[in-house]
């Protein structure tokens, strides 16, 4: 028997408490800072991932991908790929095989990071694809992280203009908590499954 329910309600979610990233989080927006931020990342085993695209209001426009955001539990690097592009170190992390990079519907993001530069995926883990093991049926990050941990991811800024000169401060929490849920839930998922 599963210890998470299948479903959730939006109506359950919305009187829940918001869950925020509260570790330090770096926008990069240079190639040489990218670097270092890659060089930061090169001893962990498992990251968070996610990306950020300017939204389009208007029919058969698509925008290339804006941000990507790169997460330990305690720190998270906002690259913002409209200034930096997809440097080499960059894609060698993606590439990486012994490095997890952890997030949910993989492969829109893939598909969106490979059409600013070819790479090929080395340890992409789709938490869409984990999520069943322990009985969730939901495929939303809001509903899964709801189950999991009782609280509510706002998606406020969703549809914000992520290649503004500035990323407010609400852009930049609310693209650094994505990247860290992922890793939340798939911590989560370990060690229920490790049990």
């Amino acid at each position: 028997m599963s210890i998470f329910k299948a479903h959730i309600e939006k109506s359950e979610i919305s009187g829940m408490p918001t869950a925020t990233f509260d570790g330090r989080i770096i926008v990069i927006d240079t190639a040489e800072a990218t670097e270092k931020a890659i060089k930061a990342l090169s001893g962990e085993t498992i990251i968070g991932i996610d990306t950020e695209t300017r939204p389009s209001f208007r029919k058969g426009v698509q925008h290339t991908v804006s941000l990507i955001q790169l997460s330990t539990i305690d720190t998270c690097f906002l690259i913002r790929l409209n200034r930096t592009g997809m440097t080499d170190s960059l894609v060698r992390l993606l590439e990486d095989k012994n490095i997890g990079k952890v997030g949910l519907s993989l492969h829109d993001d893939y598909q969106a990071l490979n059409r600013r530069r070819k790479f090929k995926a080395g340890a992409f883990i789709d938490l869409q694809k984990r999520v069943g093991e322990v009985g969730i049926e939901e495929m939303s990050l809001q509903k899964i992280y709801a189950i999991m941990f009782g609280q509510r991811i706002s998606k406020s800024q969703q549809l914000t203009n992520w290649e503004n000169d500035v990323l407010t401060d609400k852009q930049k929490l609310y693209a650094a908590t994505d990247a860290w849920a992922c890793l939340k839930i798939y911590n989560r998922l370990k060690q229920e499954t490790d049990k």
